[in-house]
């Protein structure tokens, strides 16, 4: 392996096109749902919206998936929060209209309480009156200052809880034979090198996070080979 990660490389990737048969997008969704279900993506934020927010039993609490996909993290959080007989509302958005009616089928399937709509997350989203707003595989996508603006966007809101790639080589090396034994899908196959070679460094974040006015936010390594990003307003 060659590749120069020292820098983020954006290169387009085949499930931003719009283009795409919705076949292939939708097996693009069912291999990045098992990758996210291996990497208990969904515990993992669960975890942290817990030690944000508590785990008071009588207190509603509203939380958005920003950028949802096909719904399945927004929809498992929803499931863990009925378990442990949390009353938290759950909703997810996304700017594909293809990735919300997956969602939206998925939720059905599972009979889970998830309102899902379309909204684009850097014009039109608004976040102010939800308790928390989390965010999963999104910010590679980004150039560096649409990233700053969706951090402010997400600010809004009383906590963010964000996990992202990380660059590295050997999160490249890593990716690169693991889509193939976790996806059928060419696209996963072709996208998530790339994603890699798109993601930021904890340095890179942070850095981003405090040009965004996101004071007291924390960056800290999350498995397997992703970061979190938790900030929580003072008042």
């Amino acid at each position: 392996m060659s590749k120069n990660l020292s820098q983020r490389e954006l290169v387009g990737e085949r499930m931003d096109d719009p283009l795409l048969p919705d076949s292939e997008h939708d097996l693009a969704l069912l291999g990045l749902r098992r990758i996210n279900d291996l990497s208990r993506t969904p515990q993992t934020l669960f975890k942290q919206l817990r030690q944000c927010m508590g785990s008071n039993r009588k207190q509603s609490k509203r939380i958005l998936d920003v950028a949802c996909g096909d719904g399945y993290n927004v929809i498992r959080l929803a499931e863990l929060a009925c378990d442990q007989g949390l009353p938290w509302q759950f909703s997810g958005c996304d700017l594909s209209d293809r990735a919300i009616a997956f969602a939206k089928e998925l939720s059905a399937r599972r009979e889970a309480d998830v309102t899902f709509f379309q909204a684009d997350a850097l014009r039109d989203l608004e976040t102010q009156g939800y308790d928390a707003v989390v965010n999963t595989l999104f910010l590679h996508h980004l150039e560096n200052m649409q990233i700053v603006e969706l951090l402010r966007r997400l600010q809004r809101a009383r906590h963010v809880v964000i996990s992202d790639l990380v660059r590295s080589r050997f999160a490249y090396g890593v990716t690169l034979a693991g889509v193939h034994l976790l996806s059928r899908s060419s696209v996963v196959h072709t996208d998530g090198p790339l994603s890699v070679r798109a993601a930021l460094t904890q340095a890179e974040l942070q850095s981003l996070a405090q040009q965004a006015g996101m004071q007291g936010s924390v960056i800290k390594p999350s498995w397997p080979l992703r970061q979190l990003l938790v900030w929580s307003r003072l008042s």
